[in-house]
């Protein structure tokens, strides 16, 4: 049964999906934090039997709080797709990239450009994959620079949060490529929801894909569904609605 948004788009009904997967920043939380009422609903979903699993640009020791508290019985994404967790499995955490030349890329390219500061963000002292600045930034700049550089092979994603310096290969879509078959999961199956740049990857393998944020339009045009409202307001919409059906 497909259940329509406000906005005319459709959202799957829940017996159509085994797994959500959550972004985090500006998707289960804003700068605020959680809103009231997101918990409960999460763990009603899971109650349902579809499972929850995050993925997202935080470090492992950042997300796994939240997944405690959040009571999920999913898989961790870190690092945008370069670190893998799948504690309720049992399985141990897997790395998918070396961060280094990712933080040498950014120390040379703060010698190009005055206002980054290698030292970059807080939660840098646990990242093991990449390396990440905050803004704002010329993110055109800073790709430009590294594409005449010797670390050319790099990425740059900007997520509205941070600045993600990434290895090529390594993003949401490529994790759950590795995560989903180890649960027995079908993308198809799959409802994937997110705010920004680094989510397209998944938004594009699996079968269903919600936007909480129309800001931007690559976003937008990826996503099968957008809800009216924003960040964890849209997360709180779009449970209820699959909740009510």
């Amino acid at each position: 049964m497909v259940v329509p948004t406000e906005g005319g788009l459709d959202i799957p009904g829940i017996d159509e999906i085994d797994m959500i997967v959550f972004d985090v920043d500006g998707t289960l939380m804003d700068r605020g934090g959680m809103v009231p009422g997101l918990i409960k609903l999460v763990k009603s979903v899971e109650e349902r039997g579809v499972t929850v699993s995050l993925a997202s640009g935080r470090t492992l020791p950042n997300l796994t709080p939240i997944h405690q508290a959040l009571g999920l019985s999913g898989f961790i994404i870190a690092e945008n797709g370069g670190v893998l967790w799948d504690g309720p499995k049992g399985q141990q955490i897997e790395l998918r990239a070396n961060g280094d030349r990712c933080r040498e890329s950014i120390e040379w390219l703060s010698t190009k450009i005055n206002s980054i500061d290698p030292r970059g963000i807080e939660s840098n002292r646990w990242r093991e994959t990449e390396w990440c600045i905050s803004g704002p930034q010329d993110i055109g700049k800073m790709r430009e620079l590294l594409k005449e550089s010797e670390f050319s092979d790099l990425r740059i994603v900007g997520t509205g949060f941070a600045i993600h310096v990434t290895e090529t290969g390594i993003n949401k879509r490529t994790a759950l490529e590795i995560m989903l078959p180890r649960r027995g999961v079908e993308p198809e199956r799959v409802l994937s929801c997110g705010d920004a740049l680094n989510d397209v990857p998944m938004f594009n393998l699996t079968g269903f894909s919600v936007a909480v944020d129309d800001h931007l339009d690559v976003v937008k045009s990826s996503a099968t569904s957008i809800t009216r409202n924003k960040g964890p307001k849209g997360v709180i919409e779009m449970l209820g609605r699959l909740l009510e059906d």
